[in-house]
């Protein structure tokens, strides 16, 4: 067995592992990455990145399907159609070239990837298991980054049709009936793409509304897209079990209906990668299954840190991402606390939905009293422009200075107005601060400057 030592050994090399790693090689740490599949993890390999590429095919199907003759636009296109083999190797591609970037931005930083299955001995000491050989590997910090997986249902294990997301990013034909249990973000985001792409869509979710983390205000455009789309929803409805013909569900009523299903998509959530790798022998403090850390990403164990998806919600790639750049700077010496007022959140639906901050109803619970503005896309030229007029921008402030303390929206591309949400909140700008600065026209982007202009009481435009 070969042994290895390091200043800084890392767990995981998704987004939150591979940006400490990059970050540590270039303030000069010895740091090594382990990671047992392939770099990115999953965000880049079957998450984030490969959906997303998914969701835009669909959306250039499901418009070229639409020009009949019948477009506003006057364009008319016939015998769309789609290769979703192919359509999945472009998306292979992507994923390549930013799992091979990766491997090249470690590499210039100087730092060590090795490719295997990591399993602690102690706080400071892992084996690797690779394909060629066992490796021991002792360093003076170690930072856990394992990530999370999709939940199982007991009752409906993953294989032959029924299937998690990462199956179903790489299906190479599109199901004709297709069944997807869960309307959180995963289910809805997946399920408007196959929607889009031919197939009938049936959504079964077990409590009263979809999105659960959003209100009605930003799911009520996503509800009217579903039903255009014909994608069937069944709330308050409970799956059951497999069948010959595709899923049997219990509705509210105590109703047991056989849904047909080509294939059967399980997006109940994920839970963190901390029961794997050796990690309960270390006996940390945890929050459920969740890794317990201090506002520096510091576990129990002395020298042992934590981040991304394995140390609680949100888990979201940019989170983990900040995180991992924050250890690598504390391990060079550099002062760095956790002290991000926010943290954007993004659902790619349609249309696309992004958090920042508080919600109208999150700041009343935190007893504070705030004044809100909200300008509809239908007023927006930029909007209108591009056949884009459902949903909205909204801002949260505080009543007594206009201190901005959420933005919230729904539209077609607003998830490219999330860093400017985030600017607006982590900045502290008050409401005038935003209306005095001059938004380019026509753009989106004017919408956040007429919510702040509505909230101030003289909008322009509504």
């Amino acid at each position: 067995m070969t042994d290895l030592t390091c200043k800084l050994l890392i767990i995981g090399g998704g987004p939150g592992g591979y940006v400490c790693g990059i970050r540590a090689g270039q303030l000069g740490i010895d740091t090594v990455v382990v990671e047992q599949a392939r770099a990115g993890g999953t965000c880049l390999n079957v998450g984030c990145i490969p959906s997303k590429a998914l969701i835009h095919a669909a959306d250039e199907f499901h418009k070229l399907s639409h020009y009949d003759g019948r477009s506003a636009l006057g364009i008319t296109a016939a015998s769309s159609a789609i290769d979703l083999a192919r359509t999945i190797s472009w998306k292979d591609g992507i994923v390549a070239r930013l799992t091979g970037g990766v491997e090249g931005l470690l590499k210039k930083a100087g730092t060590r990837l090795i490719m295997g299955q990591a399993e602690f001995l102690d706080g400071k000491t892992v084996q690797v298991t690779t394909d060629a050989a066992a490796l021991r590997i002792v360093a003076e910090n170690v930072v856990i980054a394992t990530g999370s997986e999709a939940v199982e249902l007991p009752f409906l294990p993953f294989g032959g049709n029924v299937i998690s997301s990462t199956e179903a990013l790489a299906l190479d034909a599109v199901p004709e009936r297709l069944v997807v249990v869960g309307g959180g973000y995963i289910g809805l985001e997946i399920g408007t793409a196959f929607a889009k792409l031919g197939a009938a869509v049936t959504i079964v979710e077990a409590t009263s509304k979809i999105l659960p983390q959003y209100d009605s205000a930003l799911t009520r455009p996503v509800m009217a897209s579903l039903e255009a789309l014909g994608i069937k929803l069944l709330l308050d409805t409970k799956a059951r079990s497999e069948s010959d013909a595709g899923l049997i569900v219990e509705t509210a009523d105590g109703e047991s209906i056989d849904l047909p299903a080509d294939k059967i998509l399980v997006t109940v959530g994920r839970r963190p990668r901390s029961q794997g790798a050796g990690i309960p022998g270390l006996s940390l403090d945890m929050d459920g299954h969740f890794i317990r850390i201090d506002e520096t990403c510091r576990t129990s164990m002395r020298g042992v840190f934590a981040i991304g998806d394995v140390t609680g919600e949100p888990m979201l790639a940019h989170r983990a991402m900040a995180q991992g750049e924050m250890v690598a700077e504390i391990l060079s010496g550099k002062k760095r606390v956790w002290d991000k007022t926010c943290i954007p959140a993004v659902c790619f639906t349609d249309p696309e939905i992004v958090t920042c901050g508080l919600s109208p109803e999150e700041a009343k619970t935190a007893g504070i009293e705030t004044t809100s503005g909200q300008f509809p896309f239908t007023a927006n030229g930029r909007a209108m422009s591009m056949e884009a007029e459902s949903g909205f921008v909204r801002v949260v402030a505080r009543k007594d200075n206009g201190r901005i303390l959420g933005l919230q929206g729904a539209g077609t591309g607003i998830s490219e107005l999330a860093s400017a949400f985030a600017i607006a909140i982590e900045m502290g700008a008050r409401l005038d601060d935003i209306a005095a600065i001059i938004h380019a026209h026509p753009t989106l982007g004017e919408a956040l400057h007429e919510a702040c202009l509505k909230a101030l009481g003289h909008s322009l435009h509504i």
